[in-house]
């Protein structure tokens, strides 16, 4: 039984030192993208109907103008000849308030073949207030060269809620832009270079030298030889096997291999508008003292009416009386050691009680100090 325990203990300690070693790492997948499989932006113009007197009106020209259009190619008439005694003139227009005009932009994924369905994403270009209820007729889906590539048709599935009523008007979301799951089929293929270049190249998501250099030794040491070579700081070029069913049998070897990636720059992202402030762990701060501190002025109103005797014979005056006050807190100073690391840094400013408006400007004021060894974003 002793022996049988130590070898359970034993086996639970390799277990625990494989999975703290592979804690850091990532998969190649996770870290890089396949540069054939490239993702192509598509554009189309379209009609949504059915809505609810929520889409566009007489005075939208383009909408009015599609409409006839496709009523036309279904052998509807609208301007013309109606019988023998009867003539329609530009007097009759077409009320197109159940009618919106809009856009439909999708992402044509990689390898994607015909039969296959993307999502789409539809928004209002006229007068159109709100979507919801709305079906979207067939629209041409276009690539960049012109080429159709998808046909997009369906009911929209619209979160925005705009209501009003009595003089009041409620609106959560946005209602004029809405999506359509799966809302597009495939039609035509895209070329790739995949099947018949000699290498396949992967582009690392994040510009980073050790990540590239990280995943070239994985491969070559996964493989042998020198069937990776690193391009730049972000491509990785691999020799593939020639036969397909070979080549992507082995590119799912490759995506599988797991890397530990390189430390990424240090950065602090401040979003002004929110008050979010993020700081990853490669933030460092040289020796500095920061004292922070905010004054508030309080300025109060009293109006009063300043009412005469009856024999002054004066006359009744409104007098306003005003009170100031000035509170400016007493906050300590802290200090920055030299190469603190993420964990002093929120502490510290934790101490005084800093709100998220304050820790901005500390930030702001710390790189300007050149204390801050840390790319400062502002979004």
């Amino acid at each position: 039984m002793t022996r049988i325990s130590e070898l359970i203990k034993t086996c639970l300690a390799t277990v625990c030192l494989v999975a703290a070693g592979s804690a850091c790492a990532d998969r190649v997948k996770d870290l890089a993208s396949l540069a054939a499989q490239r993702p192509n932006q598509l554009i189309g113009y379209g009609l949504v109907v059915g809505l609810q007197g929520t889409g566009d009106d007489a005075s939208v020209p383009f909408t009015t103008q599609s409409m006839k259009a496709m009523l036309a190619q279904m052998g509807v008439r609208i301007d013309g000849p109606l019988t023998d005694f009867e003539q329609a003139t530009t007097a009759a227009r077409v009320d197109i308030k159940n009618t919106a005009a809009v856009l439909v932009t999708a992402d044509l994924p990689g390898f994607a073949k015909p039969g296959q369905r993307i999502d789409i994403n539809v928004s209002a270009i006229g007068k159109a207030t709100n979507l919801r209820g709305g079906s979207l007729v067939m629209t041409a889906m276009r690539g960049v060269d012109g080429e159709i590539y998808a046909l997009a048709q369906g009911a929209l599935t619209a979160t925005g809620i705009d209501a009003g009523a009595a003089g009041s008007k409620v609106q959560i979301g946005v209602p004029t832009s809405a999506r359509i799951p799966g809302g597009a089929i495939v039609e035509r293929v895209v070329d790739t270079p995949f099947e018949s270049s000699e290498n396949v190249v992967f582009n690392i998501r994040e510009n980073d030298f050790s990540t590239t250099t990280a995943i070239v030794n994985a491969i070559n040491k996964k493989f042998g030889g020198e069937i990776a070579q690193a391009l730049d700081g972000v491509s990785v070029s691999v020799r593939a096997p020639q036969n397909l069913n070979q080549r992507v049998a082995f590119m799912s070897m490759v995506e599988s291999l797991e890397v530990t990636p390189g430390e990424p720059p240090a950065r602090v992202v401040i979003n002004s508008r929110t008050g979010t402030v993020v700081i990853n762990r490669s933030v460092r701060v040289t020796a500095a003292a920061v004292s922070h501190g905010t004054i508030s002025v309080a300025i109060t109103a009293t109006n009063e009416i300043s009412q005469p005797n009856m024999l002054a014979g004066g006359q009744t005056a409104a007098v306003q009386n005003a009170d100031i006050k000035v509170a400016e807190p007493n906050n300590p100073m802290f200090l920055f050691q030299p190469g603190v690391e993420l964990r002093q840094i929120v502490d510290a400013v934790n101490q005084v009680g800093a709100t998220p408006s304050a820790l901005i400007a500390i930030l702001e004021a710390l790189k300007s100090s050149g204390s801050l060894r840390a790319e400062l974003i502002i979004i």
